[in-house]
């Protein structure tokens, strides 16, 4: 465990395990670097495994200015824990507002193989709120979350948000894990919690509005989704489409934070990932295979609706 700085001045906490090729993970909004314990067990056994908390999540800083809080920033910050930790490559594993971190860090950091500062991206949940048809109720949503930490704290959110829709299949599979979930957002700073809302993913722009920035990425992607993420499921398929060494691996029967849910599923899928990178048999899709997306129509068949 350690503390680093970012080129803006703020510490971050993160911890490490296991020494080889890095893995670096960066976790979701309700979550922070203890999201990502059944992974740093497993994968420290055969690498360097680190997890940091963003900036907002005790024991990192909790800048008070809001404008210190934005998609561009935790891209950067991503790349400030490579630079400080003194890794010029590695795998890059985020899920949701982790994933959209480590998604942004791959349209600047990964568009040509011999000089992306990525072995890999691993995109979890990635997406909510990103396609045209929710992108405004979501903006809207986040900043009513944000007014409602403020109005009752970390423990009334918990009680609220942490059993949203895409939450309940991990209460009913795994009460036990869903409780430790739940005691872990509600012991998070309010503050830091809300300003990451209000600056970060209530302002990130729509997927829909990136595909060109999306489509130059050009290293080994997967995509996980369960099937029961309902505002993931279009924006997986998206990134599948546009990313031409994407594969989708869609979880049935669970909702959003598969490696909690789902913990030796996604294991087992990562490590054959892992592998598959490791050996030279993941391959870019032709041209003729990737057919619907060089075509732009993202939307899927058909385009976008009328």
């Amino acid at each position: 465990m350690g503390s680093l700085r970012t080129d803006d001045g703020v510490a971050l906490y993160y911890e490490e395990a296991g020494s080889g090729t890095p893995i670096v993970f960066v976790h979701e909004f309700a979550g922070d670097h203890r999201s990502w314990e059944p992974q740093l067990r497993y994968f420290s056994r055969g690498f360097r495994c680190i997890a940091y908390n963003a900036r907002g999540y005790p024991p990192s800083a909790v800048p008070a200015d809001i404008s210190c809080y934005s998609q561009e920033r935790a891209r950067e910050d991503l790349r400030c824990v490579l630079d400080e930790l003194g890794i010029n490559r590695a795998h890059i594993v985020g899920c949701s507002m982790g994933a959209m971190a480590a998604l942004h860090y791959g349209m600047v950091y990964a568009t040509r193989r011999d000089t992306a500062r990525a072995l890999s991206l691993t995109l979890v949940g990635c997406g909510s709120g990103a396609h045209p048809a929710l992108y405004r109720s979501f903006q809207s949503d986040s900043r009513q979350w944000a007014a409602r930490i403020r109005a009752e704290g970390m423990k009334g959110l918990a009680a609220s948000y942490g059993h949203g829709p895409a939450r309940l299949q991990y209460r009913t599979k795994d009460p036990r894990g869903f409780a430790q979930y739940l005691e872990q957002l509600g012991n998070h700073c309010a503050e830091g919690s809300a300003l990451t809302l209000e600056g970060y993913i209530a302002a990130r722009p729509s997927l829909y509005a990136l595909t060109p920035a999306i489509a130059a990425i050009d290293v080994p992607t997967l995509v996980i989704t369960g099937d029961e993420d309902e505002l993931c499921l279009e924006p997986s398929l998206l990134i599948k489409r546009l990313v031409r060494q994407a594969g989708l691996l869609v979880v049935p029967r669970t909702g959003h934070a598969v490696n909690l849910e789902e913990p030796e599923l996604f294991n087992r899928s990562l490590d054959v990932f892992l592998h598959q990178l490791a050996q030279g048999a993941w391959h870019p899709r032709s041209e003729a295979e990737g057919a619907l997306a060089l075509s732009g129509a993202v939307f899927g068949p058909g385009g976008p609706p009328a």
